[in-house]
C-alpha cells in the first residue's frame, strides 16, 4: 500500500492490513500475498549513482568489455581493504534426529587484517594480485608498476573507481606511462568494475568460514585460491551494451507510470 501505517509502525503487514481493510480477514490477506508473491516486510537496499556523467562514463566501460582494443591490455583493479583473520572453532554437530552439519562457532577471535590489490584481465579472467598492510596511494602505485612490467610495450586501459588514492589531482605516475589509460566508473557504480564480481567469487570460494590465526594466513589461503583459479581463468561474458542509472519510485502506484 502507498499510503502510511498506521502511527507506530515503520511499515504495513498482513495482521495490520486486514485491521485496516476490516471486513477481510487476515488470513484471506495472506492467501492474496503468497499468490501474487508479495511481502510487505521486505526491503532492498541499493546504492544509485548521482553521476551526471553517468552514461558517458558508464558507455566507455562497457565498450572495454564488448570490444576490446586491439593488441591492449584491459585491466580491472580494486583493492579488497581490512580482510580479517579470525579464528573459529569449526568442527561437526550430530542432531537428535541424526542428522549431522558442519560450521563454525559464533565467537571468534581477530588476528588483524590485510588488504589486497588484484587486476583482472577482463580479456583471459586471469588475475594477478598484491598483498599490502593499508591501502595509500604509494600501495596502489606499488602494485601498478608490478602490473605494468608484466606488459611491456604494450597499451594498457585499466578501469578503476573514483577512490581518492586512484585520481589526485595531478597524477605524476600516469603522466609518465603515456600507454597507460584509466577509466573511471560513476561515482557509487563500482559494480560496473569486473574485479568486484571476482572479489565475491573469492570471499565465498576461499574466506567464507575459514578459520585464521595470522594475517599470513590469509595471504596464503588467496594466494592458493588465485593459483587454481588461474589454472581454469576465463572472462566473465558481459552481455549488457546499454547500461543506465535507475531511480525509485516514491510510491507503488507510480511505478505504472
Amino acid at each position: 500500500m502507498d499510503a502510511p501505517p498506521p502511527a507506530g509502525y515503520a511499515r504495513w503487514n498482513g495482521t495490520l492490513l486486514g485491521k485496516h481493510l476490516g471486513d477481510i480477514s487476515k488470513h484471506q490477506i495472506w492467501r492474496v500475498l503468497r499468490e501474487h508473491e508479495i511481502s510487505l516486510e521486505r526491503r532492498r537496499s541499493w546504492c544509485i549513482s548521482t553521476d551526471p556523467a553517468f552514461a558517458q562514463k558508464a558507455a566507455d566501460i562497457v565498450a572495454l568489455y564488448l570490444q576490446p582494443p586491439e593488441n591492449a591490455v584491459v585491466l580491472s583493479v580494486d583493492e579488497k581493504p581490512h580482510i580479517q583473520a579470525l579464528e573459529r572453532a569449526q568442527g561437526w554437530l550430530k542432531l537428535p534426529n541424526g542428522k549431522a552439519l558442519t560450521g563454525f562457532n559464533h565467537e571468534y577471535k581477530r588476528h588483524g587484517t590485510t588488504t589486497l590489490f588484484a587486476a583482472l584481465d577482463v580479456v583471459t579472467g586471469l588475475v594477478k594480485a598484491g598483498h599490502y598492510r593499508r591501502r595509500r596511494r604509494v600501495e596502489f602505485l606499488h602494485f601498478m608498476n608490478r602490473v605494468v612490467v608484466d606488459h611491456p610495450g604494450r597499451e594498457i586501459h585499466v578501469i578503476l573507481d573514483n577512490l581518492n588514492t586512484h585520481k589526485p589531482k595531478h597524477d605524476r605516475w600516469l603522466g609518465r606511462h603515456k600507454n597507460i589509460h584509466f577509466h573511471f566508473t560513476p561515482t557509487h557504480a563500482s559494480w560496473l568494475n569486473q574485479v568486484e564480481v571476482w572479489f565475491s567469487i573469492l570471499s565465498s570460494h576461499a574466506l567464507a568460514g575459514a578459520s585464521f590465526t595470522a594475517p599470513r594466513q590469509v595471504r596464503d589461503q588467496i594466494d592458493n585460491f588465485i593459483t587454481a583459479y588461474n589454472q581454469d581463468a576465463h572472462s566473465f561474458e558481459w552481455t549488457k551494451q546499454v547500461v543506465f542509472s535507475k531511480h525509485p519510485r516514491s510510491s507503488y502506484a507510480n511505478l505504472r507510470n
